[in-house]
């Protein structure tokens, strides 16, 4: 029986979705590796940050690029090459030599690391731009579909979080990442025969120059997405694991140990709930029965509240005696809720920016607002290793507090657009 075209737009999805799913999982995983072992091996909250620098700067200039890349080689050919780099990174740490000096240490995996940003957002400009492709056209379809993806992947990045502290408890840093490189082969080798046909193959006469945008919404778009994301990582990357570290962990192997895995599970908790609530957005939303121009309006009310949760736990934190135990309990119940308000902050961005894409040039565009992403992802790494060392977790969550606010002005600049103002 042949084949619906909706049939076939479904299966691509899902093989992409799951490709996806895929390259998060190790993704996740490697963040959590890298950062617990090199913290154990006495790393600075610093030098700690350094480590993910080139990782976020990669991303920004890959996914200045990626857009051209897919519109010049097509989809799959630039999610197949995220796939693969990544194996390639995760082959390059097993050979991580444990008796170089700190600064070889730190340039060997700031290298590997930025490779790894380089496959991380070649996969996802891809798969974000095949749902604006795929998606239905009718109704919320859109915004279903990015909702699903992006929550999804967010869900399985979250058990990567775990499975990475997990591995360096039981395995080592070496064994699990030959481990994460033979699965995630393998994984590759079953998408390059599973994927269906449908999604563009390129074209030859793609300019690097389209990449920038004339949108005025997709530029506020994505300098909003800029401190949004930049408030979330300057408390996540650093701050919260060594915060909780030094609060858990007694300084033994044992101890140690008890840390990674009470440390992993509640980032991996943190980002599957942050994820499973990305994938409600539409519901929360209730976007079936609003107009783009509500959900436009809905992007800066939705900042606002998100910024009041930052700035209480920021109080708690300056009222308390370093590490206390109820200030511990206060960050584990209110990061959460950061986190489901956050979800639906990024959830929100995800879809403004297909819905203010026009087909032929979405990859361009989800090429430029994710370097937008990177960049925000950048300033916050940074930030978060230089505040924790300088003012503690206090620091880091009054930075984000800052930063979620502007992000809410910015997104005040976003208006409905009309025929003449949707790029050509």
């Amino acid at each position: 029986m042949t084949s619906t075209p909706a049939q076939n737009g479904l299966a691509a999805y899902v093989a992409v979705t799951a490709a996806y799913w895929a390259f998060m999982l190790t993704d996740g995983a490697l963040r959590m590796l890298v950062l617990l072992h090199f913290h154990t091996l006495g790393f600075s909250p610093v030098q700690l940050a350094y480590l993910f620098v080139l990782y976020e700067i990669a991303g920004m200039v890959t996914n200045l690029s990626a857009g051209w890349i897919a519109a010049r080689f097509g989809l799959t050919t630039t999610l197949y090459a995220g796939l693969g780099l990544q194996v390639v990174a995760l082959v390059a740490l097993t050979q991580l030599d444990p008796t170089w000096q700190i600064a070889t240490s730190v340039g060997f995996v700031m290298a590997v690391q930025g490779l790894s940003g380089v496959a991380k957002d070649l996969a996802k400009m891809a798969s974000k731009s095949a749902v604006k492709l795929l998606a239905p056209r009718e109704g919320d379809g859109l915004f279903r579909w990015v909702a699903v993806l992006t929550g999804s992947k967010n869900a399985v990045k979250g058990l990567g979080f775990l499975l990475g502290a997990a591995l360096l408890a039981l395995a080592g840093f070496t064994w699990a990442t030959l481990g994460m490189a033979i699965i995630l082969g393998l994984i590759l080798i079953a998408v390059l025969i599973a994927m269906p046909a449908g999604l563009p193959t390129g074209r030859k006469g793609a300019k690097f120059s389209e990449v920038f945008s004339k949108s005025a919404n997709i530029n506020w778009l994505s300098a909003a997405r800029v401190f949004l994301f930049g408030a979330r990582d300057v408390w996540f990357v650093v701050g919260i694991p060594v915060y909780f570290y030094a609060v858990l962990s007694d300084g033994t192997e044992e101890g140690n140990r008890a840390a990674f895995f009470m440390i992993g599970t509640f980032m991996a908790i943190w980002v599957i709930c942050y994820g499973a609530v990305q994938a409600a957005a539409p519901r929360i939303l209730r976007a079936p029965s609003r107009s783009e121009a509500d959900l436009i309006a809905a992007a800066r009310r939705w900042a606002g509240m998100l910024a009041v949760v930052p700035a209480v736990l920021t109080a708690a934190v300056l009222m308390s005696d370093q590490p206390a135990l109820w200030l511990t309990v206060t960050l584990v119940a209110g990061l959460p809720l950061f986190g489901a308000l956050f979800a639906v902050n990024s959830s929100l961005h995800s879809y403004l920016i297909l819905a203010f894409s026009k087909d032929e040039r979405v990859t361009m565009d989800v090429g430029f607002y994710y370097m937008a992403n990177a960049g925000g992802r950048l300033l916050g790494t940074v930030l978060s290793g230089l505040t924790y060392q300088l003012g503690g977790v206090a620091a880091c969550l009054g930075t984000a507090t800052v930063m979620i606010a502007l992000s809410a002005l910015i997104a005040g600049r976003l208006t409905a657009p009309t025929p003449e103002s949707t790029p050509a």
